[in-house]
């Protein structure tokens, strides 16, 4: 199977009040992770109007990303074209997909842009399948359930996500194939 596997770290919540400031992706191809094949940027946040948005205390509190770190990152309307060219046609894994995902088909309609991949995956979905009885599906501790670490510093920011995402779709893929049969 090939999928792109994304995330994005961002100032908030709300995809239509709040802004992108990391992208991250990675590729798995014929079932593994080919780091060689990825795409991080961080972006500097705008409205919709396309003014810059500050990175409110309590987001830089989650991911570490800093208003200075954003300066002259591009823009989510001149990031975004790059990044659906990465994804081009592939189906797309995120953990909690429905946020992600949200966040880049706002910013992709503000673009005049389109976000409609063929086919999405969501790993916590896949994990309350494969994990019924357990109650906690967030990727901690999902990646503690699939003894998957993440890289040092790499929780909270998108390209470290994206690999224990990324390993942890495989792992999870293959538990619910066994299941299946």
């Amino acid at each position: 199977m090939n999928v792109v596997v994304f995330d994005l770290e961002t100032t908030g919540l709300s995809p239509e009040r709040d802004g992108i400031v990391e992208i991250g992706a990675v590729r798995i191809v014929d079932g593994r992770v080919d780091e060689s094949q990825k795409f991080e940027t961080l972006v500097r946040p705008t409205s919709e109007s396309g003014s810059t948005l500050q990175i409110p205390w309590r987001a830089q509190q989650v991911h570490g990303i800093s208003d200075a770190m954003v300066r002259s990152a591009p823009t989510i309307a001149q990031a975004l074209p790059d990044f659906l060219a990465f994804v081009g046609e592939s189906p797309v894994v995120a953990h909690n997909a429905p946020f992600d995902n949200g966040f880049v088909r706002v910013a992709a309609r503000r673009a005049g842009l389109t976000w409609a991949p063929p086919t999405e995956y969501c790993t916590v979905q896949l994990s309350r399948r494969a994990f019924p009885r357990e109650r906690a599906h967030n990727l901690g501790v999902l990646a503690e359930r699939l003894n998957l670490t993440f890289a040092e510093g790499g929780r909270h920011r998108s390209f470290g996500d994206v690999q224990v995402t990324a390993q942890a779709f495989v792992q999870l893929m293959e538990r619910l194939k066994v299941a299946s049969r």
